[in-house]
């Protein structure tokens, strides 16, 4: 998992140096930096935002967008219960292993498998969606600049086009995006989704919670590497403290 990890964060990272070119080339808005409870040394998820987010995953980006390097079981870890997970993962229908005949059928899925991905392969994507490529969304918050907020500032940054501007057929303004024109039509509206916690599903707040989602796919160990952190940080505290004791003893009768 962390190999994998590994080698498709260097490609996508390659990718967003293009993003970053077209930026500059496009000279997109900076997107307005947001509050992030999972910021800082000791920033944590908001259990309730990461559920909500999957949740707008599921009903408006999985359509398009994969998310192939998370399990279902993964789920469990942002408070999703073990039969919960076994429901969601049973809606897809995925390859079993071939059976005594060689033939491949399909079977419900399991909370060990990886989120389904949309199409069936990249030919399939671009013919579904004119020409365009839906980049997978497990590391994009690492593959694109900025991070959480320029995802948050894509989702939210639809606008009429500038007077005099001409939009091509199929595509779109976006203030934050590179270039401005993006092939994705507004993914987000209010009450586009109906919380199953009962919060208002304004487009800002859809936006805010499956960016939350997806930091969390993009870094599931966020969370455990700030504690261990905090641990060595404190542990180096106390072996410095320790270490100037020591000295001071040592060299006490020393004039």
């Amino acid at each position: 998992m962390t190999m994998i990890r590994t080698v498709l964060f260097a490609g996508t990272l390659a990718l967003s140096l293009n993003v970053s070119a077209a930026q500059a080339a496009g000279d997109a808005a900076h997107a307005p930096e947001q509050h992030w409870s999972f910021s800082g040394l000791f920033g944590t998820f908001d259990r309730a935002a990461l559920r909500r987010g999957f949740e707008v995953y599921k009903g408006v980006c999985a359509g398009c967008h994969g998310l192939r390097l998370v399990a279902y079981r993964n789920l469990m870890d942002i408070g999703f219960s073990e039969k919960e997970v076994k429901a969601i993962a049973a809606e897809v229908d995925v390859p079993a292993e071939p059976n005594d005949e060689g033939e491949i059928e399909d079977r419900p899925g399991l909370p060990s498998d990886r989120f389904k991905s949309p199409f069936a392969n990249v030919n399939a994507a671009r013919a579904a969606n004119n020409g365009a490529l839906p980049p997978d969304l497990s590391l994009i918050v690492k593959a694109r600049l900025g991070g959480v907020d320029y995802l948050h500032g894509v989702m939210t940054g639809y606008k009429p086009a500038p007077a005099g501007m001409k939009v091509p057929e199929g595509m779109h303004y976006n203030e934050f995006f590179g270039g401005h024109l993006i092939a994705m039509p507004a993914p987000l509206s209010d009450d586009g989704v109906d919380y199953k916690d009962g919060t208002k599903a304004t487009a800002a707040q859809q936006a805010q919670d499956v960016v939350t989602f997806l930091a969390w796919a993009a870094e599931p160990e966020l969370e455990e590497r700030k504690r261990m952190g905090v641990k060595v940080i404190l542990f180096l505290l106390l072996l410095t403290g320790l270490l100037y004791v020591t000295k001071r003893r040592i060299w006490a009768d020393v004039h």
